[in-house]
């Protein structure tokens, strides 16, 4: 099967078939020489330009609309942090870890998030442009009602991920690992799914249109997209 279509919208291409989505853009970064953050902690509100994060303890703290300009966090505890609101502009998060960190509201642009190790990350009502997440694992991620544009999950681990609600444009997921992903009233719109390593739609599978999938990913989603039809399938 070279290309397919079907009612509820959804592209199938086979390996010969030409990309039926545009492709996401990659976040461009050139960090400048950063200094070392010698502060005491986050305050909310917070102006935080060319600085350098390394191995900071930020578990608990309140950042609360804080800014965030061609900085790099990495290995920083981010347990439990406050970051709702927060902008995180033109920046790197590197081997960040952490267990219910709010991000609710906040806007990433230009950010790469790579190997981080996170749980019931709150990223509701978020903006996500020029996103790249690269390795790692992201369990619980919620991204209810969040604007996701040219945003790229690469070689990384989701495990029940929220998209419930939520608008993805030009989104990517390449050699990562998706468990029981929800897409109840999500919006799909250039959102390719095909190097996916694994795929698990746990809620939502009537809202793949405006995604592309492969020949493989059909037959797996077949049980679930025929009852979703109201197909009866027997024999």
């Amino acid at each position: 099967m070279s290309e397919a279509g079907c009612s509820m919208g959804v592209m199938v291409r086979g390996a010969a078939g030409r990309p039926g989505v545009r492709a996401a853009r990659r976040p461009e970064l050139r960090l400048p020489p950063l200094e070392a953050f010698e502060g005491s902690g986050l305050e909310p509100d917070g102006d935080y330009d060319g600085l350098e994060f390394s191995g900071a303890d930020l578990a608990g703290q309140d950042g609360a609309g804080a800014r965030f300009m061609d900085c790099a966090l990495r290995e920083c505890a981010l347990d439990e942090t406050r970051l709702p609101r927060a902008r995180l502009l033109d920046s790197v998060l590197d081997g960040v870890r952490g267990v219910g960190t709010d991000l609710a509201g906040a806007t990433l642009r230009d950010v790469e998030l790579t190997d981080a190790r996170l749980g019931g990350t709150q990223l509701h009502g978020a903006a996500l442009e020029r996103v790249r997440v690269r390795g790692g694992k992201i369990d619980f991620l919620n991204l209810r009602a969040a604007v996701l544009k040219d945003v790229v999950f690469e070689g990384c681990v989701l495990v029940e991920p929220d998209f419930a609600g939520a608008r993805l444009e030009r989104v990517e997921f390449t050699d990562c690992t998706v468990k029981g992903v929800d897409l109840s009233g999500a919006v799909l719109k250039d959102v390719d799914l095909r190097q996916a390593a694994s795929l698990e739609i746990a809620r939502g599978v009537d809202r793949l249109s405006g995604a592309v999938i492969s020949t493989a990913q059909l037959l797996d989603l077949a049980p679930s997209l025929a009852g979703e039809l109201g197909i009866t399938v027997e024999g």
